[in-house]
C-alpha cells in the first residue's frame, strides 16, 4: 500500500476522477496497525482496489476538511467527492464487503449519468 502525503491526496483529489480508498492512520495507534494488516490480506485477494494510506498527522487540511473524527478511517472518493467513511474494522470479511459496496455504488452512480 501506497503511502501518500496530504499535497499528493489534494492533487489527486483536484485532478483525477477515479475512485480511491484513502486509508488514515497515525504510527502510535495499535488498532491501526491492525487495520493494516487487515487491509494487506485484502489487497492480496483484490491487488487492483486502489488503496492508499496517509499519516493523519501529517494531513491537518484534509482531516478537518473531510472531517475525520479518529483512526483508523478508510474514506471512499469517487471523482472529486468524499463517498463515505468507515472507522470500525471489524475483519477482513466486512472489509471486503465494505469495498465492494462502495465500488458497486460508484459504478450504479455511473450507469444513471
Amino acid at each position: 500500500m501506497e503511502e501518500w502525503t496530504e499535497e499528493q491526496l489534494l492533487g489527486w483529489k483536484e485532478r483525477e476522477s477515479g475512485h480511491k480508498f484513502v486509508y488514515f492512520y497515525t504510527p502510535l495507534c495499535g488498532t491501526c496497525k491492525v487495520t493494516e494488516r487487515m487491509l494487506q490480506v485484502v489487497l492480496a485477494i483484490h491487488p487492483e482496489l486502489p488503496i492508499v494510506k496517509s499519516n493523519a498527522n501529517f494531513c491537518p487540511q484534509l482531516a478537518q476538511g473531510w472531517k475525520i473524527a479518529s483512526v483508523p478511517c478508510l474514506v471512499s472518493m469517487a471523482g472529486h467527492q468524499l463517498q463515505s467513511k468507515k472507522y470500525r474494522m471489524q475483519g477482513v470479511a466486512e472489509l471486503l464487503r465494505w469495498f465492494e459496496d462502495n465500488q458497486s455504488s460508484e459504478i450504479r452512480t455511473e450507469e444513471r449519468q
